[in-house]
């Protein structure tokens, strides 16, 4: 992505209430606010005009992320709609300041970002179908510019949901390969900006650790993972079936060992330093 300016404005002074969000030589503007806040999120004159709008919170029966993409050429009236149901918390919507969005043009949105919440797998989607439309050449190039924008934003008003967690690696410390090993077991990761990313085809003992019914997060955690066919079972062990984050090195360690373990020594380099002694130099 290119760089950009983000000019964010607290209409009430605190962060995680009503908020707008603009980039510098873009016509687009985002509108962001929690639930609780509904009219006046709604209530604001850029919700009259056509754009695309995201609605986030969690399942209601797994409790995993979930999110509602839509498009609409009224977003106030779209919305009002959505009050019955009870997944979501939060709410961010697009619209262009110069108001040239079309039915077509919010439609291909629409249809893209859905494909990509799909594609990322970060969160259960809750649209019951997938969407789009097809575009002139020129115009769909805009509105493709105008996706680059979308997803810079949403990070930045606290959805990541759409974020690759792959393509987070940046800085050279970053893309470092790390490795951890446990019983002649082997899982490979790096350090990514939300935390740590386990790569696909690692290895975990299929085993957990009698500790781990005293504190039972990772065990809950490998469970999850379990059920959700992030791990399964290959002979004596198990493998990720792809790349899955993790909030820190030791959450990544402990689902990897089968109990409680220290991040920063568990994972090393290839020249066996471990990462608290990589972050201190």
């Amino acid at each position: 992505m290119s760089s950009a300016t983000i000019k964010i404005f607290l209409v009430h002074g605190d962060p995680k209430r009503l908020r707008t969000a603009e980039i510098s030589n873009w016509t687009g503007k985002a509108i962001a606010g929690p639930r609780s806040e509904f009219e006046g999120v709604i209530g604001r004159e850029e919700s009259g005009s056509s754009g695309v709008y995201f609605l986030t919170g969690n399942d209601p029966e797994s409790g995993k992320p979930a999110l509602y993409v839509g498009e609409a050429e009224n977003i106030k009236d779209r919305i009002k709609a959505h009050l019955a149901k009870d997944f979501w918390n939060q709410i961010v919507y697009f619209v262009s300041k110069d108001e040239n969005l079309t039915k077509a043009h919010i439609r291909y949105l629409e249809g893209k970002l859905i494909e990509q919440v799909r594609k990322v797998n970060r969160a259960l989607v809750m649209n019951g179908q997938s969407s789009g439309a097809k575009l002139p050449e020129s115009d769909r190039e805009d509105m493709e510019v105008f996706l680059e924008k979308i997803y810079q934003l949403l990070p930045v008003l606290g959805v990541e949901l759409l974020v690759t967690a792959a393509s987070k690696a940046t800085t050279d410390a970053e893309k470092e390969m790390l490795y951890c090993e446990i019983k002649g077991l082997k899982a490979r990761g790096r350090l990514t900006p939300n935390g740590f990313l386990v790569l696909k085809g690692s290895q975990v003992v299929l085993q957990d650790r009698a500790s781990s019914k005293k504190y039972p997060w990772p065990l809950n955690m490998r469970q999850r993972l379990k059920d959700e066919g992030v791990l399964f079972v290959s002979e004596d062990h198990l493998v990720f079936t792809h790349d899955e984050e993790f909030s820190s090195p030791s959450a990544a360690a402990a689902v990897v060992h089968g109990g409680h373990a220290n991040g920063l020594t568990a994972w090393k380099n290839k020249e066996g330093k471990a990462l608290k002694e990589i972050e201190s130099t």
